[in-house]
Formats: structure tokens, sequence, C-alpha cells
């Protein structure tokens, strides 16, 4: 997959399914749009919409230190996953590599987010993973 270093803007969307289709402005063959095909999307952080307090975006998230609400160290967010019915953490441990799967459940599950100084805590035992 090569390296596309172009700008587009879109001129046109709808939601399609669990995603979005797109026209974007200059591209309007199929043989310019398979041109594109499995490009990643980058968009600015700053052309994001703000979000209500306690919501927040994955990219946010990631990389964020995880303890329980008893001080024990479960590692960094290193992803997230989403499954239909709540989205999941993936923690992982960075000195075992072992990984712990977390339900992204606020108020419940994630007791506090901390994006100053880069830590989540969570409500939750190993035992549960």
């Amino acid at each position: 997959m090569g390296h596309l270093e172009n700008s587009y803007q879109p001129d046109q969307g709808r939601l399609h399914g669990h995603g979005v289709v797109v026209h974007l402005s200059g591209i309007d063959t199929r043989t310019q749009a398979e041109a594109l095909k499995r490009a990643q999307i980058w968009v600015s952080t700053v052309q994001l919409p703000s979000l209500p307090a306690g919501e927040y975006y994955w990219y946010q998230l990631i990389g964020l230190d995880v303890k329980t609400v008893a001080g024990q160290g479960l590692g960094r967010i290193e992803r997230l996953m989403e499954t239909g019915t709540h989205d999941v953490l993936v923690v992982k441990d960075g000195d075992s590599g072992t990984e712990v799967l977390i339900p992204y459940l606020p108020g419940d599950v994630v007791k506090e987010v901390d994006l100053e100084h880069k830590r989540m805590t969570v409500d939750w035992l190993l035992e549960y993973s």
C-alpha cells in the first residue's frame, strides 16, 4: 500500500450500514476512487467537534495508564474495540505483555478519566478477565 500525501475535501456523504459513503471533491471516476482504496484517512483533531464533559474520542484514551480503584496498575490502553454491545479497552502490561480486556462503561467500570495526567481509574479485578 503506497503512501499518499494528498488532501481531499469531502463534498457529499451519507451513512451506509456501519460506515459512511463519501464523495471527495476531484475524485470523479472509478479509476481515481480505486487508487484510494484502503488508504488511511486522517482528520486534524482541531476539525473534530467538541464533546460534552465526560465523553472522549478514542484517540484521547489510547496511551492512558490504567489503575484499579485499589491502586493496582494494569498497564496502558493500547486500543479500543467495538463489540456491538459496548466498547472494550485493551490494556497491555508493558512488563509482562499481558492484555486485559475491560468494558468501557463510564460510571460503572470506568470511575475516572484524567487526560491531564494521562490516567484512568477503573473498578476492575484481574479475576474478571
